[in-house]
């Protein structure tokens, strides 16, 4: 039944490369040329803050050159028809030997949270969305170990000093979350100044976390 209708829906709305739009033999697939010049995994430049409770951190793409429309349209508009392009995605960057070491080294992918009204709002974490079955085939459990307690202004709208001073005591360790020791792989959809995955760890570390490394989609970073 399932092989029935996916062949009908690609009968009726044939499948399409999410950049060009030259047409492609499954969904999710995306044309030989634009996947290789959107995933490009690449290690991120962090500051010597960020290097005290961040060992490395790595983006998949760069936001600019394929992932933004996807990224925006899942986060702001609810396409999850945007979303086995991205796992086609993450499956490509698995070639890379750095994507590769990371996933060896993890034992938890920890989200980035989104404070309970956004989540609510929008329904959904972009972040668990993006990453919880691509690392599940890795058996790397995706773990809700954070929460955000106060909402802040959209990032974007702010400087690097004016993000840092928002997100200051913006998480915390989950009511009885426990990472001591644990290799945490922290996860988002994208990075910017890191000012985000910086808190984020900063929480972890303190709760005890052993290596922390962040993995985003895509940054322009780098």
């Amino acid at each position: 039944m399932g092989n029935w209708f996916e062949a009908l829906m690609n009968f009726i709305y044939p499948p399409h490369c999410p950049l060009c739009h030259k047409y492609v033999e499954n969904r999710g697939d995306w044309c030989t040329v634009c996947l290789s010049l959107a995933c490009q995994p690449h290690r991120l430049p962090i500051t010597a803050p960020m290097q005290s409770v961040i060992d490395s951190a790595w983006a998949l793409s760069v936001y600019r050159g394929g992932t933004r429309e996807l990224i925006r349209g899942l986060k702001y508009h609810d396409r999850r028809s945007n979303l086995p392009y991205i796992k086609r995605l993450l499956q490509e960057a698995e070639k890379s030997a750095g994507v590769r070491k990371l996933l060896e080294e993890s034992i938890w992918a920890v989200p980035v949270p989104l404070h309970a009204k956004r989540q609510r709002e929008r329904g959904f974490n972009q972040a668990e969305l993006i990453f919880a079955d691509w690392l599940q085939d890795h058996s790397i459990p995706m773990k809700n170990m954070l929460r955000r307690v106060r909402q802040t202004r959209p990032l974007y709208q702010l400087t690097a000093r004016e993000r840092a001073v928002s997100l200051r005591e913006a998480f915390q360790l989950q009511t009885g979350g426990k990472v001591k020791g644990k290799s945490v792989l922290l996860v988002d959809d994208i990075m910017t100044t890191g000012a985000t995955l910086y808190a984020c760890a900063n929480v972890l570390k303190q709760a005890g976390a052993g290596k922390i490394q962040a993995l985003v989609l895509a940054s322009d970073q780098g």
